[in-house]
């Protein structure tokens, strides 16, 4: 028999119960009422946890930016820069596959990214730089520019570095909108990331210094 739920845990059903009302109603539709019945409790107990609705939202990005982030600290131990490229971006999509309301919200949902929440979000990463996935996966691009791993039309780390986000991305997004349909013959996205990526990476080392 479970005891009464502590303040720690209704405070993170909160969370859990917002994030997946953001991702699939949107931000504008979502009501701190309809948190509140998600949860199975009055909106005046939402507002001791959260001051607002912009607060509970500030505090998911901010909490799922950092789990992300954590995910990219741990695969950036990959010595091998381009080895540790593709780390990361499988790391990503599986953060996407494995979490994919999380993966809505941070990415995928319309008004989430207002100047205050962008602000705060900027602040946390300031405080926590090994915790910034994109400048994990910039300055891992740098590293294999350095080293002379990538041809000619791929210098800029910070394009390269988008032209990967987007690729992973495409692939994530593509099985959150669209694994359940039945009128397309789904294939697993984990091989598929792994195979783009390898291509990717393959195309952007051709014509490199060291090859």
């Amino acid at each position: 028999m479970t005891g009464p739920a502590t303040p720690v845990d209704t405070r993170a059903r909160i969370l859990d119960v917002a994030r997946e009302l953001f991702a699939t109603q949107g931000i504008e539709s979502t009501t701190m009422r309809a948190i509140a019945a998600g949860v199975g409790t009055s909106a005046p107990a939402i507002y001791h946890h959260f001051a607002d609705k912009d607060a509970l939202l500030r505090e998911l990005m901010v909490t799922d930016l950092r789990r992300l982030g954590a995910a990219f600290a741990r695969a950036q131990r990959v010595p091998d820069p381009v080895e540790r490229i593709h780390e990361l971006g499988m790391t990503y999509v599986r953060f996407g596959l494995d979490h994919p309301q999380h993966y809505r919200l941070l990415f995928m949902t319309p008004g989430c990214k207002t100047a205050a929440i962008e602000a705060e979000v900027a602040r946390d990463l300031e405080a926590t730089p090994e915790m910034d996935a994109y400048h994990i996966l910039v300055a891992a691009v740098t590293a294999a520019i350095a080293a002379g791993r990538f041809g000619p039309d791929y210098q800029d780390p910070e394009r390269v570095a988008q032209i990967g986000w987007g690729v992973v991305h495409g692939i994530v997004a593509l099985d959150v909108v669209f694994a359940t349909q039945t009128w397309i013959e789904w294939r697993d996205p984990l091989i598929s990331a792994e195979r783009s990526i390898r291509a990717m990476l393959r195309g952007m080392q051709e014509g490199a210094p060291t090859r």
